[in-house]
């Protein structure tokens, strides 16, 4: 199925919007296509092709709504998606929190779409996968890997006349390497929206020089120690302190960014003062939607500056209580750092440990967004700034807010999933037990 233009997904959006009799009605389209390859013990397992799309319909009466989705777009079809959504509507109770729809509003040019990965197909994937196996095989490893791309675009249209569009592509590799006693394991993952930025080959030799580098592990006494992670083991921690910039959860004491005896942490200094972290819909390497999911126009914001909490997310609803600026939340944050470089970090730290990556992540306590979990894939010793030898994993007991607070130093940022973090110097990181996992 295509990817629709701006034009073919407004034409169908106002054919739907025609057969409404609701007092409001919004409708959006959104569709994708992308291809997978997955690999493991050096052969390819499973490879596809996926393609969908889907109409969803949300019509109001009063503060009486109703949805319905359809995956069919012939007229007959739309009219029928329509109504059922009507009718949805009528049963349903008011709902106090309905907010009327927004007008036409005024969004940037997106900057998510790039033609070389929307052009990726299987060759292109397969190549780059044999890129990753040769390395495998060639190193008498053993690999298992995935590689994805998507395209994809979705476009909202409503009845007071707001109509927003954005297309989108993205592909991400991830790859994990043992050696053949299974006593030594590496990782590595990495996201684009552009496709030349995409290395597999130096992705799997790193991979494969943390396998051999891992096996082998020794064991050291738990506790506090100096930490080196990684960016893809700072993104562990970081996602689940990022879903904390919620106003209502912290207005109504639900999360970490509640205050004592009511109200919010906005404006406190939460954080060291080398922390500043925001979000930018035209980030050239962390792009998205430069419109939210209620219709609401996305900008860069600034969420935290120089370690003071400067925003948190409002709904619509929310912001109206409070009497407070709206600001839709944003799915990808940026964290600023320095411009040393992981090797650079680990050459100034006198004793310390480095983390690949973390994994098993469990919240233990909200109010303090205290996480346990296992360090994983590669977790090394350092003194007198070099590696000295590989250590077993640890489970560790630790707040990404307290984490944030112990930074001596950070480095240069890049992205890792769907954010970009810097790999950070930690002192006083919680390790609470040993792992016999590799």
């Amino acid at each position: 199925m295509p990817i629709l233009s701006k034009e073919e997904a407004q034409a169908i959006l106002k054919k739907a919007l025609s057969y409404s009799k609701a007092d409001e009605c919004t409708v959006t389209i959104g569709g994708s296509e992308g291809g997978n390859i997955r690999y493991a013990r050096n052969a390819v397992s499973t490879a596809g092709d996926i393609s969908q799309m889907s109409l969803g319909v949300s019509s109001a009466f009063g503060k009486k709504s109703g949805t319905a989705t359809i995956n069919e777009f012939d007229d007959a079809s739309l009219e029928k998606v329509v109504r059922r959504a009507e009718e949805l509507a009528r049963l349903a109770p008011e709902n106090p929190e309905y907010m009327p729809l927004l007008g036409p509003q005024t969004f940037l040019e997106s900057v998510t779409y790039k033609n070389a990965t929307a052009a990726i197909n299987p060759d292109k994937r397969a190549d780059d996968v044999a890129k990753s196996l040769k390395v495998a095989k060639e190193g008498k490893l053993e690999a298992a890997g995935y590689l994805e791309n998507t395209t994809g675009f979705n476009a909202m249209m409503n009845s007071k006349g707001l109509f927003g569009y954005n297309r989108d592509t993205d592909v991400t590799f991830s790859v994990t390497m043992r050696n053949q006693a299974g006593t030594g394991s590496g990782y590595v993952s990495k996201s684009y929206n552009d496709t030349s930025k995409l290395d597999t080959l130096a992705l799997t030799k790193i991979a494969a020089s943390k396998a051999n580098g891992s096996a082998g592990a020794k064991a050291i006494e738990p506790g506090k120690y100096t930490v080196i992670l990684e960016p893809l083991a700072a993104s562990d921690m970081l996602g689940n302190m990022f879903q904390g910039f919620d106003a209502r959860n912290a207005d109504e004491g639900r999360s970490y960014m509640s205050k004592k005896g009511g109200g919010t942490r906005l404006g406190e200094q939460l954080f060291d003062d080398k922390v500043t972290i925001y979000s930018d819909p035209l980030h050239p390497d962390l792009p998205f939607s430069t419109f939210s999911g209620d219709g609401r126009p996305q900008k860069k914001t600034v969420w935290v500056d120089k370690g003071v909490v400067k925003k948190l997310a409002y709904t619509r609803y929310w912001a109206q209580q409070k009497n407070a600026e709206e600001q839709p939340p944003a799915n990808r944050m940026v964290m600023e750092g320095g411009t040393k470089s992981l090797e650079d970090l680990i050459k100034g730290t006198d004793k310390g440990i480095l983390v690949t990556r973390f994994w098993y992540i469990r919240n233990v306590d909200p109010q303090t967004l205290l996480l346990t979990g296992l360090t994983r894939d590669g977790t090394f010793y350092i003194e007198n700034g070099k590696i000295q030898f590989p250590i077993k994993n640890f489970r560790f007991n630790e707040s990404p807010v307290i984490m944030l607070n112990n930074v001596e130093e950070l480095g240069k940022p890049e992205r890792t999933g769907n954010m970009i973090v810097p790999p950070m110097k930690i002192r006083d990181f919680t390790f609470t037990s040993l792992s016999d996992a590799i």
